[in-house]
């Protein structure tokens, strides 16, 4: 979030405004009586399917709307809450999708335990996401899905997709949101590179996670934290200049909840996540050895619209345009550039107008299983259909 100065009287210097004092009284009013101005109540939601660390989930319908149309599956990331889909009321994009009449369904994995500590990546891309996309279709009466996956939960999609031991999923169309695939492309990681590549795969870190059996929350939530270093030291002086902006104010407090309900990591894919992709940066290749096979992200074939945040420092645009040319049997592959960092780029207050308006058109181009024709606005030979992504990709 970008820092502004408040509004003021013009000529009066640095003094706010009549309005700006109210809305300051009346949101300071409103987070000593209530605790804070942000609507956190999730969106209603009904458990069509569980096993293992995977629950599905249906969004019940928005009273004044009747669903129609493909369903979206929302793809939960290891380690992070299901409220990166639902962060807030009036930011959140399955409160977007349910108002559409979407049918809407999203996956995640509940609390993650030591005793889940021998579970590795083949659990998610073996059965968590090819299971929920089957069950998904069957709820919404055998309809194809289209998946999409924030951060981890793109690059299990993807792989779910290219596994031909997945063999033929009900997709309709894939939307990979702010996932790294080269991440030799991240500077996030620079300086900690040669640290990786220091103890030839028996440092602290695997010992560490090794004796934890994976990586706990409080550390998770710490580098997450971590990654916007910069916000977290200036946020004081952020709120204080915002006092009287009720909008800002709910989307800190809404990254705030996120941020305090992140998840563990069970032990052995932490393991593969560090040694494969943070050391091996395997998955730039597009070919990953997984368990004991050979997946090709190349054996991908359904449309493929990829998201790039403009400020992500997790997954910086390079590291996320490096999927685009793996893609070579997907009927199209579609890049964006939308603004936000990793989590803005996905539920930001400029998602609503950018990222989920992409999405919609996306979802319509390739519904009804056949290729339709172009809406009014729709160019599939496009790369780069909104203004704010053309104007962010000069």
């Amino acid at each position: 979030m970008d820092l502004v100065p408040l509004r003021s009287v013009p000529g009066a210097g640095l003094l706010p405004a009549p309005d700006q004092v109210v809305a300051a009284a009346s949101n300071v009013a409103h987070k000593l009586l209530y605790g804070g101005v942000a609507d956190l109540r999730p969106m209603p939601r009904t458990l069509i399917d569980d096993g293992t660390l995977r629950e599905v989930y249906h969004y019940r319908p928005a009273g004044h709307v009747q669903e129609q149309g493909d369903p979206v599956l929302l793809v939960t990331p290891l380690a992070a809450p299901s409220s990166c889909y639902d962060l807030r009321r009036g930011c959140s994009l399955v409160e977007h999708f349910v108002s559409e009449g979407r049918p809407t369904y999203l996956v995640e994995y509940g609390e993650v335990s030591f005793r889940d500590r021998n579970l590795g990546m083949e659990h998610w891309v073996d059965e968590v996401v090819p299971t929920a996309i089957r069950e998904v279709s069957k709820h919404a009466g055998d309809r194809p899905v289209h998946v999409i996956g924030w951060s981890l939960g793109g690059i299990f999609s993807l792989l779910a997709l290219a596994d031909k031991r997945s063999g033929d999923l009900p997709v309709a169309s894939l939307s990979v949101v702010g996932s790294p695939i080269d991440v030799s492309l991240v500077p996030l990681l620079a300086p900690f590179r040669p640290l990786l590549n220091l103890f030839n795969g028996n440092g602290p870190i695997t010992k560490g996670y090794q004796l934890l059996g994976g990586a706990p929350k409080p550390l998770v939530k710490w580098a997450f934290q971590l990654t916007a270093f910069q916000k977290l030291v200036t946020k004081p002086i952020a709120l204080a200049t915002h006092v009287d902006d009720r909008e800002f104010l709910a989307q800190v407090e809404a990254v705030d909840h996120f941020t305090a309900n992140m998840i563990a990591y069970p032990g052995r894919t932490f393991g593969q996540l560090y040694h494969r992709f943070a050391k091996g940066n395997q998955l730039a290749s597009g070919v990953f050895e997984l368990d004991d096979r050979t997946i090709d992200l190349g054996d991908i074939t359904v449309p493929v619209l990829v998201f790039g945040g403009s400020t992500d420092g997790i997954a910086p645009v390079p590291a996320v345009r490096a999927v685009v040319p793996l893609l070579k049997k997907s009927p199209e592959v579609r890049f964006e550039i939308v603004p936000g960092g990793h989590l803005g780029m996905l539920t930001g207050r400029a998602a609503r107008t950018t990222t989920w308006l992409v999405m919609d058109e996306w979802i319509t181009q390739w519904s009804g299983g056949a290729q339709p024709e172009a809406a009014i606005g729709t160019n599939r030979k496009r790369r780069h259909s909104s203004a704010a992504s053309r104007a962010l990709g000069q």
